[in-house]
């Protein structure tokens, strides 16, 4: 692999003789005259390797050297001078240089001293890779949502292969279905896991304070601006910041926030300049956007922007094999220390309600339970009456005249199949094109027996 080298002198001829005698070796040259050209070009074509002279006008090798380290600590420099001394050496070195060179030298040392440079910078980014691997395989480990429906299983193995990425997600779902919970594992998993995560829930504030939440303000700028802010996007530079309830966000803000994803910059509120911003944006809803955007509440452009990477969160009800999982992972928690159980009449009960609060509601009711239980085995009758006796749809008959609910549809529609294989609910089921497990409860949800 050809490396690159960025050669810095403001004597042409050692730069065209270091441009002859390093490519000759193999390695791509870029040569400059100054230390400002080169930091001014830095961005096109970013080196692995930096060869300076020290004695500049303008802009001296040693800031040459703490430009590189501002930029990319790993890239390796060598200042090279014609007036060596002790001091100057150490200080280079103190600074960060990988070596000090001292003119006129040997030109089989110069390539020897490049190739260990360049070598050196792939060590150490290998290093700092195979780091960033394991700890994304521990944070996998230990952060992985729990769950083993095949749906839900679906959506963490894409949030676990976009994790690594800078690309914007947007995750959708019912509310208490773990929306936050997943955003945080991605960030878990990311090469940003080092940085802060940062969320704000766009419902939970006005527009105005949302406004100077995410974007920060300036001293003046409205009442009680008393000093600069800055906001939460600048808060969450190198880091993750987690929009809740984007849905929620008036179209004013949506302008703002699309311009900042795009142009990678926060214009303070009362602000004229903007501030740069290196941040991960993951989204979440519990609203249906493209019905949002029909309606001409959410903005299509907005919208793309923020979908590149698509994750949905399926309701509990639809994977209610994973409820015994959530609640030994939630009791386990709740136990402090302590080895709380579920007894099987209380399991049951979890696994056949319908938990329209989804994750969060079944939490909650765990919570409650385990503070109840006095640290013994959970029973039925520490679980809330909504658990216990959820209410049973009544049928078309029992409603007042009107046209039927879902419910009652469905309902309707589950039993005539059952009665059409002849009460064989695996065939039923097969009909539905449903799980057993499901039809079980629904049946059970029904009232009806064996």
């Amino acid at each position: 692999m050809s490396h690159r080298v960025l050669v810095i002198d403001d004597e042409t001829s050692i730069l065209n003789t270091l441009q002859i005698l390093l490519r000759g070796e193999g390695f791509q040259v870029t040569v400059r005259s100054s230390g400002r050209e080169a930091m001014d070009c830095w961005d096109d074509e970013p080196p692995d390797l930096v060869l300076s002279d020290i004695r500049m006008p303008g802009f001296t090798g040693m800031e040459v050297l703490a430009a590189v380290r501002d930029r990319d600590p790993n890239v390796p420099v060598i200042l090279m001078t014609a007036q060596a001394s002790l001091q100057s050496a150490i200080e280079a070195v103190n600074r960060g240089a990988f070596y000090y060179l001292q003119k006129p030298f040997a030109n089989d040392d110069l390539v020897t001293l490049c190739r260990r440079a360049v070598e050196t910078r792939r060590l150490k980014n290998e290093n700092v890779a195979l780091k960033k691997e394991i700890k994304r395989r521990d944070a996998s480990g230990r952060g992985r949502p729990v769950g083993q429906d095949r749906a839900f299983l679906e959506v963490v193995r894409l949030a676990e292969t976009v994790a690594p990425t800078d690309s914007t997600v947007l995750i959708s779902g019912e509310s208490g279905t773990g929306k936050e919970v997943l955003a945080r594992y991605i960030h878990q998993l990311s090469d940003r896991a080092d940085g802060p995560f940062v969320s704000i829930n766009c419902a939970a504030l006005p527009e105005s304070l949302l406004e100077s939440e995410l974007f920060g303000h300036v001293k003046g700028s409205f009442t009680g601006a008393v000093k600069d802010k800055p906001g939460l996007l600048v808060a969450a530079r190198g880091g993750t910041f987690f929009l809740d309830e984007i849905g929620e966000m008036s179209p004013a803000l949506q302008v703002k926030l699309l311009r900042t994803l795009q142009e990678r910059e926060v214009v303070p509120v009362g602000a004229t300049r903007p501030v740069n911003t290196d941040v991960r944006v993951v989204a979440a809803t519990n609203r249906d956007l493209e019905q949002e955007m029909r309606r001409g509440t959410f903005r299509s452009d907005l919208y793309y922007r923020l979908n590149v990477i698509s994750l949905h969160i399926p309701p509990l009800r639809e994977r209610a094999d994973d409820v015994p999982l959530l609640a030994d992972h939630f009791v386990a928690r709740l136990g402090d220390g302590q080895a709380l159980e579920i007894d099987d009449d209380a399991l049951d009960l979890l696994r056949h309600y319908d938990w329209p609060g989804n994750v969060r509601e079944l939490e909650n009711a765990l919570e409650r339970a385990a503070v109840l239980s006095g640290g013994k085995a959970i029973t039925a009758g520490q679980l809330p009456e909504r658990v216990v006796d959820p209410p049973t749809p009544s049928l078309a008959a029992d409603r007042p005249a009107g046209n039927p609910t879902l419910d009652v549809i469905e309902r309707a529609y589950v039993l005539w199949v059952l009665e059409t294989e002849g009460g064989n609910k695996a065939k039923a089921a097969e009909v539905l094109g449903i799980d057993p497990s499901t039809l079980y409860r629904k049946l059970a949800r029904y009232g009806v027996e064996e």
